[in-house]
């Protein structure tokens, strides 16, 4: 586990050392260079040692005959049967890492490796002899890899913040953040920079003397290859106990103590109760929100102290004053090298924290539960659409426009308006919808002339569309969102703010319920087994009803409660009137200054609920001043 960087192509030659010193966070533990200059080819990586903790683990790692070296972030948990096969042909190995054993599956296999390796992983393999460099990421897109291509080659590199200082130009993305004000994340490949790309989940390219020559999908998920939901009622909560109880006790390899995150929820508890059967003294470790949470939220730390007692595990609880998060807030946009507008990668970061100041390097996460097995309210709404769906364009329309003219200072009337917000839309396009957070219609009014020229016709939600269209037509409506879910919330929102925010306290954070195996049982789930009527994840909490106290499985959903609302008018009040106020919006040119001022002012009344939307635009003008106006690691 660690950063990687690197670069073909005489312009970032020489900027090797500063572009790994900008992820010295990812790795604390080594550090190592590879630079071919006949070739023009670096390879960089910052190491946080997880699997041979010896020298016979450093990266850059070159095979025996000198023609390959990798660079490699994350874990092959299978990489214990892959060696055992690749001994079994003759290979005799230095160590006993899993970069080695990947190197020489590359060896033998080439980029046809790929598909065997059950995984969290981002790795650049350079081929000497051919003078090609394989780029590859995991399947679920676990962990990250940005890449910018110029006249001159091509750089790569864990995190964003590696790769600008070393960009000749700093170019705003209009069509990525009109997808971050829209989701509050950016789905798809894009970011904020112009210049800079992502490498997407279960995506390679090959790239010769600088140049992409070849960029393919090696892994599809189930519901884009067809698979049908065929297993039985009588046998899926059994499947699903199994199949989760392997991947966990597959994800405790480790040659350091592996601990986990612990909520209370019933996927963070699911993975407790599993890891603790092969590792019964694991400590795991939750967070206590003081200062008040947003209406609708509960308090998850009696759950958790629940589950630890239940259990008998150890928990360690990190204590944070919700002033503190709202403070943290500027930190945080810089730490994820992206302008997500959710305060919940701090939790991330304090219990990642907490943590490594007690000796962990690992942590087991829970994410992943609701994305394969539904829980989220936007699945609960799917179901409800057969109560309304039937009903005329009209007044599906006037069901839309009536949940706007709903009170958005509680909570029940900021559900109904999201539940109706796309009432109007059809098929794919209302599905696509229930992942945005601002209306277009609104965040129009929003943007200043110059970011309405550039955005031009360019839909927000095109990349989840041409996903979706890509989709067997047979899919449910569930599936499909599960689909989007899988390949997008979790990609570009979940797991990236968990990796940077982890992986900024030199933690690793595993994802138990992306096991592949797993992922692949859950697409032959029927969805009716996953959303039962009013209830998500029935499956899953059938599974689980052996091993955890049943007010724990069967408790309400709840999320994160950040108090935004209320920082709002308090504890960020100086701090939006700086980044949201007239001067800062006209001198960046991206936002109107009398909408937003406008908006402000509906929201701090409590005519409309736009803390969110607020969020966005703010942390847009955090990153730009971080990234852009500073633009050094």
């Amino acid at each position: 586990m660690c950063g990687i960087v690197g670069s073909m192509g005489r312009s970032w030659l020489d900027r090797l050392e500063t572009m790994v010193a900008a992820l010295a966070h990812r790795g604390p533990d080594d550090r190592g260079l590879y630079v071919d200059r006949d070739h023009l080819i670096a390879l960089g990586q910052a190491r946080l040692s997880i699997i041979d903790l010896s020298p016979a683990g450093h990266q850059p790692m070159t095979d025996g005959s000198g023609r390959y070296t990798v660079v490699y972030n994350g874990e092959i948990y299978n990489y214990r049967e892959l060696r055992a096969e690749l001994q079994a042909e003759g290979a005799v190995f230095r160590g006993h890492s899993d970069t080695e054993v990947l190197l020489e599956l590359y060896v033998r296999q080439g980029a046809a490796m790929l598909p065997r390796l059950n995984g969290i992983f981002a790795l650049a393999i350079w081929d000497r002899q051919s003078q090609e460099l394989l780029l590859a990421r995991d399947a679920l897109g676990v962990k990250p890899l940005y890449f910018t291509v110029d006249r001159d080659g091509l750089a790569f590199a864990s995190e964003l913040k590696a790769l600008v200082p070393v960009l000749k130009t700093r170019t705003l993305d209009p069509v990525a953040l009109h997808r971050y004000l829209s989701f509050l994340w950016c789905p798809g490949e894009g970011t904020p920079i112009a210049e800079v790309r992502q490498l997407g989940p279960g995506e390679a390219m090959l790239v010769r003397q600088g140049r992409v020559e070849r960029r393919w999908t090696w892994y599809e998920l189930p519901a884009r290859r067809g698979v049908a939901a065929t297993l039985a009622e009588s046998d899926a909560p059994q499947a699903v106990h199994d199949a989760l109880r392997t991947a966990v006790h597959r994800q405790l390899v480790a040659d350091v103590p592996v601990g986990a995150f612990l909520s209370g929820g019933l996927d963070s508890s699911a993975v407790v109760a599993f890891a603790r059967e092969q590792a019964r003294d694991i400590r795991c470790f939750t967070i206590d929100l003081t200062g008040g949470n947003d209406a609708g939220f509960t308090n998850d730390l009696p759950y958790a102290r629940r589950v630890a007692e239940h259990l008998g595990v150890h928990l360690d609880v990190v204590t944070v004053d919700a002033g503190r998060m709202a403070a943290d807030l500027v930190r945080m946009v810089e730490m994820l090298d992206e302008p997500l507008a959710d305060p919940a990668p701090l939790n991330v970061l304090y219990i990642s924290r907490l943590a490594r100041e007690n000796g962990i390097k690992v942590l087991l996460s829970g994410a992943g539960g609701d994305d394969l097995f539904t829980g989220y309210r936007r699945h609960l709404a799917l179901r409800y659409e057969r109560i309304w769906s039937w009903l005329p364009a009209s007044a599906r329309a006037g069901l839309q426009r009536a949940s706007s003219r709903l009170d958005a200072s509680r909570p029940v009337g900021r559900r109904l308006q999201r539940l109706f917000a796309n009432a109007g839309a059809t098929g794919d396009e209302r599905i696509a919808a229930y992942f945005a957070w601002t209306p277009e219609d609104h965040l129009k009014s929003l943007l200043g002339p110059a970011m309405t020229q550039a955005i031009g016709a360019t839909r927000a939600d095109q990349p989840l569309l041409d996903f979706l269209a890509g989709m067997p037509a047979s899919t449910s409506p569930m599936d499909r969102m599960l689909a989007l879910e899988q390949r997008f919330f979790l990609a570009d929102h979940n797991l990236a703010y968990t990796d940077r925010m982890s992986m900024a306290a030199g933690v690793e954070a595993r994802v138990p319920f992306l096991d592949l195996d797993l992922v692949e049982l859950a697409a032959r789930v029927p969805d009716r087994l996953k959303q039962r009527g009013t209830m998500g994840k029935w499956v899953l909490k059938k599974a689980m009803e052996p091993h955890l106290p049943r007010d724990v499985i069967y408790r309400p959903k709840t999320g994160f409660g950040a108090p935004l609302r209320l920082w709002m008018q308090r504890d960020l009040r100086e701090l939006m009137d700086d980044l949201l106020g007239a001067p800062a919006l006209r001198a960046r040119g991206l936002f109107d200054p009398t909408a937003v001022q406008a908006l402000r002012t509906a929201d701090a009344a409590g005519r409309v609920d736009a803390a969110y939307t607020l969020l966005s635009m703010a942390s847009i003008e955090i990153w730009c001043r971080r990234f852009v106006d500073q633009g050094c690691a």
